[in-house]
């Protein structure tokens, strides 16, 4: 891996594209480098997660509208399927991406990338999978264009910092799906650079969608940008262009929406970023560093969720606590924690989607419940279980120095994303217990093998779709290195007839 620094530069510096960071990310994703036999396993494995979440979400509410603004958009030639809907239906390929974005999206049960910032890069999958489908590709085009999504998503949040700005993680996700789709398409350098501009171009949006009343957006936003990366490429590959250079251009991303400008708009900082990318001839590997959720819930409360299920086998009444607080890092105790100031965080008649970035309300239940389910641990009535309320009013966060270094460690085998429980009886005593990564986690008790995928596959979608679609399904996923050129929408899962729900009615 090279470090390349970006910095804003004035426009009369005239800064050539081969000093630009899109160019270079261009470059990553032309690059014909092979893809290695761990990588392309761990993809298969990505593509399996994102089935199960999806399908088990398939009747939810925002999935439900996402699909029906989709089949709107029907395509019979050149285009892509819709998760649970019978193979011979397509759609726009963008479309596509859209409703199996959501769908994928709505349960926050995939996989996960924490760094500088933090991604969902499983969140590639449907655009460059619909693209795929649409343009015929083979399952080993297929893998090839998500081995660069997902490099160049993480890569950018190894470097760079969105949050901090409260600029949402989606910003990275439209460049790298563009990415990964011109290496899919085999698209020449150019087109690819500019569809990266105008994919950043089009997708840098703001953190409100996951502070306060969060509503169904959070699932909706990486299908947008995946939307909106499938336009991009389609412009750029007519010979359209694109704003330039998109990252350091003086009125650009990092200028005013980054850490790129001083107070004074005529003055500019010193570098402030240094983005990780992958040598002329060097493989693609950034997927291996990301990891999967085996609980339905933000990531950083995937570790305090099994420290939960540890500690209470120590209680034995949980009305004799007074108090848990919930050592953590700097990211963990903003976000989902008490230091958000989110009121909506301690309400039991929050939505689901703030109900899964409260870790207080997730550890309460974890405690109490001792397992995690997608559905039944935040039904509102498990949520307004009056012994429930009471122990999650007692729950609060804190920042702990350590926790938030070990939070950003550069180093693999330190880095962690879980807390220290200090949990106080009203007697005086104490139990205090911690874990620093996910049981499922590479570094955890029990890592997620391809086994777990497939059990969790097969566990998220019991009863909702058959027996012989599961099998069927399963077969052809670990096969597909070998699926030929047209032979993509054998990845679709359907339900059985009569088991999609409709949309309300709308424009399209």
């Amino acid at each position: 891996m090279k470090l390349h620094p970006v910095k804003v530069h004035p426009s009369k510096a005239l800064l050539k594209r081969e000093d630009q960071l899109a160019w270079k990310m261009a470059s990553v994703a032309t690059d014909k480098v092979a893809v290695e036999k761990d990588v392309q396993e761990m993809i298969i494995n990505r593509v399996i997660d994102n089935a199960s979440v999806a399908i088990a979400a398939i009747n939810r509410r925002p999935v439900v509208s996402a699909r029906g603004m989709a089949l709107g958009h029907a395509k019979k030639a050149g285009g892509a399927q819709v998760f649970g809907v019978k193979s011979g239906t397509t759609v726009s390929p963008e479309w596509a991406a859209w409703a199996n974005g959501t769908a994928v999206r709505e349960l926050d049960m995939h996989d996960t990338f924490l760094a500088a910032d933090y991604s969902h890069p499983g969140d590639n999958i449907p655009p460059i999978l619909a693209v795929a489908q649409a343009m015929e590709k083979s399952g080993r085009d297929l893998i090839r264009g998500l081995a660069t999504g997902y490099e160049l998503q993480i890569d950018l949040v190894r470097a760079i910092c969105l949050h901090e700005h409260k600029v949402d993680h989606i910003a990275h996700l439209g460049p790298s799906a563009a990415a990964g789709i011109g290496t899919l398409l085999k698209l020449p350098q150019e087109v690819v650079f500019q569809s990266i501009q105008q994919a950043l171009h089009t997708t840098v949006s703001f953190r409100q969608s996951r502070k306060g009343e969060i509503s169904s957006w959070k699932a909706y936003a990486p299908a947008h940008a995946g939307k909106l990366a499938i336009e991009a490429v389609d412009r750029c590959m007519r010979g359209e262009g694109a704003p330039s250079p998109i990252y350091e251009g003086e009125d650009s991303v990092i200028a005013w929406v980054l850490s790129g400008r001083s107070n004074r708009q005529d003055v500019y900082g010193p570098v402030y970023y240094h983005v990780p990318l992958p040598e002329a001839g060097e493989a693609k590997r950034a997927i291996l560093s990301s990891y999967t959720k085996e609980h339905s819930a933000e990531y950083q409360s995937q570790a305090l969720i099994d420290l939960a299920f540890r500690m209470r086998e120590q209680i034995s009444d949980f009305d004799a606590i007074e108090k848990i607080v919930i050592h953590t890092s700097h990211h963990t105790h903003y976000v989902i924690g008490t230091g958000a100031n989110d009121p909506q965080k301690m309400d039991p008649k929050a939505s689901r989607e703030t109900l899964d970035h409260s870790i207080m309300y997730i550890f309460a239940v974890a405690l109490q419940d001792g397992r995690w389910h997608h559905v039944d641990s935040y039904a509102p009535k498990r949520a307004g279980r009056a012994d429930t309320v009471r122990l999650w009013h007692k729950i609060e966060t804190t920042e702990d120095p350590e926790w938030t270094r070990k939070y950003h460690s550069k180093d693999p085998d330190e880095l962690a994303f879980g807390g220290r429980v200090e949990i106080l009886f009203k007697d005086g005593s104490k139990l205090v217990d911690e874990l620093g990564v996910a049981n499922a986690h590479p570094n955890g008790a029990k890592p997620f093998g391809r086994e777990d995928y497939i059990r969790k596959f097969r566990t998220l979608t019991d009863g909702i779709i058959s027996a012989r679609e599961a099998n069927r399904f399963i077969e052809v996923v670990q096969d597909l290195p070998r699926l030929k050129a047209g032979e993509l929408g054998a990845l679709n899962v359907a339900l059985p007839a009569g088991g999609l729900l409709e949309s309300k009615p709308g424009i399209f």
